[in-house]
Formats: C-alpha cells, structure tokens, sequence
C-alpha cells in the first residue's frame, strides 16, 4: 500500500504540473470548452491511427489526459474525483460482452423494449 500512496502522491504531482502548464500559456482562461473540446477529438483520433496501424498508443494517451485536466481545471473539478465518479456509476454494473463491447443490461432491456 506505501507504493500506491508514492504513486498517487507522484500522479497528483504531475497533473499539478500540467494545470501549471495550461495556466502558463493561458488554456483555461485563454480558450474555451468548445476548442478544448475539438482538442480532445483531434488527440482521440490520433489514438484511433495508432491502435489502427498497431503503434504505440502512451503518448496518445497521455495527450488525452493533458487535454481532458484542462477541461476539469476549467470547471474547478478535479481528475480524480470524475474517475471517482466514473467508478462509483460501474462499480456494481452488470451486463454482457457483444462484439467485443460491454453491453450494460439496462440498455439491452431498453433495446427490446423499442423493438416490442
């Protein structure tokens, strides 16, 4: 446990870093959700050509993650807390894998609903 608390003191540290960085060439009071936005699509489609042409994705990942702290620095929220969220929303979902993709089981019963 004493290395997941160097590890969450270290990642912590570096997304202080880089919402000093935004800040520093003024991404958050400078730009707008909306250009943000068209950044992460951008960033997201780099990571579609690479998992297509089988190449590395890490640094494709991390701008994502450099592009998605600006948007929570921007609304004064943090990284942590909407993964805390994210988790809290999965945790205890259920469902089935269909084509390689989690299907959740509320959609699926949404799904033959529309079709009855």
């Amino acid at each position: 446990m004493k290395n997941s608390s160097h590890n969450n003191m270290y990642i912590e540290s570096v997304i202080g870093k880089i919402c000093q960085w935004h800040h520093d060439r003024n991404l958050i009071h400078g730009s707008t959700d909306s250009k943000q936005f068209l950044k992460l699509s951008e960033e997201f489609g780099e990571l579609a050509e690479s998992i297509a042409k089988g190449k590395p994705i890490k640094d494709d990942v991390g701008d994502i993650v450099v592009v998605l702290v600006n948007i929570c620095e921007r609304h004064n929220i943090s990284l942590k807390s909407c993964l805390e969220q994210a988790y809290k929303d999965i945790r205890h979902r259920t469902g089935r894998i269909v084509d390689g993709i989690f299907i959740k089981e509320q959609e699926e019963a949404e799904a033959k609903n529309k079709k009855v």
